[in-house]
């Protein structure tokens, strides 16, 4: 209804108005919601002062282009936002505007922008003036809930007058973009990097003597040593027993595909699957590249989206984060037989294959899981999946009317359903990884460096 009012106020300052907009604050408009009911009771007891109402009405409007008209002119002002922020992380988002003359009451602004950036692409913030300036400041914080590239399109920014009932507006076309990368604020964790500092593989590859399968050299047979490293031509020539140093392999394949369909399309707390994935498979990814292993990002939905090349060096782990953040989200049911087949004539060397996907019936993942198997014919295949929260919460919800007991045991029938499809996979012989989606990330790394030391991938 004050909305309604506000308009009507608006429409009745059209002739008034000057280069910028005479706007009606909610104050007029709760003033004009109070004027009605007087004209009803003038009308009905006094209907010769009828003339009393339409002179009320433009006495508000007179008082609103005067209080509009006293305040001071608009300067300027400067929106200040990153140009790269990372999806599910908060960036601030700050804007500082200037009049000139009299300060006004209080001042609004407000954002047009992608959804991705804010919830129904707007973003609101209230003024303040400046404690030791001139200007007045407000802040909002932007949560990207989508990678992609983002457009803050139109500004908005009202200042109302020293009644409060009436105030100027001016929008303005910004047409900023913002880009929105994927999350690496694990990557960036203490935890990770204290990590990579203290565990063997270090910030700098050096030769770890004593496991793997590549011969480094001999050294004089110890007890305590195992016997199967006991070189006996070796031993036969000095007349000794020497022991063979094995060093640990590198250079190993790693491909992480994504399936970006309509199952890792669906968000988790928030964010869709298809984002955490991406966020701890670049962890996983810069451990592997700082342990000496290549490593390659591969996306397919209908048909495949993007194939990297293999990546080995750690200084350039940017490029796996830009090519991780053109991976689109397509609500499609993915081709696996497609995707997995085209992923295999690409490679031309035994790989670590660590895929990321979800799938909702044993139905729905009956081609998924003929493509695995052929897929670990020639490779080490991962598969790594999270664990549906709502689910979960549904089976474990108490039962206290028959529809709580009615999801209970539908939530319940999906999860045996799934148990069967992971078994099925680790039965054909692939490694199967399912947890939450916070621990999903140092899991994975776990897994990844235990498959490495006991040199299954080479």
């Amino acid at each position: 209804m004050i909305r309604v009012l506000r308009l009507v106020l608006g429409i009745l300052l059209l002739p008034l108005r000057p280069l910028m907009v005479i706007a009606p604050s909610e104050r007029a408009a709760w003033a004009a919601a109070a004027l009605a009911p007087v004209a009803v009771v003038i009308a009905a007891t006094a209907p010769g002062a009828w003339i009393a109402a339409p002179l009320l009405g433009g006495a508000l409007l007179l008082l609103i282009a005067v209080d509009a008209l006293l305040i001071g002119k608009f300067e300027g002002w400067e929106i200040r936002t990153a140009e790269d922020i990372e999806v599910g992380q908060p960036s601030n988002l700050a804007i500082t505007a200037r009049f000139a003359g009299r300060q006004p009451a209080h001042a609004d602004v407000a954002l047009a922008c992608d959804p991705r950036l804010a919830a129904e692409g707007r973003v609101t913030l209230t003024l303040t003036p400046e404690p030791y300036g001139e200007g007045w400041r407000g802040e909002a914080t932007l949560t990207p809930t989508r990678r992609g590239t983002a457009l803050v399109e139109r500004a908005w920014i009202r200042w109302v007058g020293p009644l409060g009932l009436g105030g100027r507006q001016f929008d303005y076309a910004l047409g900023k973009t913002v880009r929105i990368w994927p999350d690496l604020s694990p990557v960036r964790s203490p935890d990770l990097q204290t990590f990579l500092r203290n565990a063997q593989i270090g910030l700098i590859n050096r030769r770890i003597r004593g496991e793997g399968t590549q011969f480094e050299a001999l050294s004089e047979y110890q007890p305590g040593m195992d016997r199967r490293r006991i070189d006996w031509k070796a031993s036969a020539r000095h007349t000794r027993l020497f022991a063979r140093e094995n060093e640990s392999e590198r250079n190993n394949q790693i491909v992480f595909a994504f399936d970006c369909g309509q199952a890792m399309c669906e968000p988790v707390d928030g964010l869709p699957r298809i984002d955490r994935a991406v966020s701890a498979a670049l962890t996983c990814g810069y451990v592997a590249l700082k342990g000496g292993d290549k490593v390659a990002l591969f996306g397919f939905a209908r048909r495949p989206q993007l194939m990297t090349p293999f990546i080995a060096d750690a200084r350039a782990f940017h490029r796996l984060q830009s090519a991780a953040a053109g991976l689109d989200y397509e609500p499609v049911e993915p081709n696996f037989t497609l995707a997995l087949a085209t992923l295999t004539a690409k490679l031309q060397r035994r790989s670590l294959v660590v895929v990321f996907s979800d799938f909702t019936d044993p139905t729905a993942a009956e081609l998924m899981v003929e493509s695995l198997g052929r897929l670990v014919n020639k490779h080490l295949v991962l598969f790594v999946t999270m664990t549906d929260s709502e689910v979960e919460e549904l089976i474990t919800a108490h039962p206290g009317d028959i529809a709580t007991l009615a999801r209970s045991v539908t939530a319940d029938s999906l999860a045996q359903q799934r148990k069967l499809v992971l078994t099925r996979l680790r039965r054909l012989g692939i490694d199967v990884l399912e947890a939450p989606w916070e621990s999903i990330g140092p899991r994975l790394i776990d897994r990844y460096l235990a498959i490495r030391n006991s040199e299954a991938i080479g």
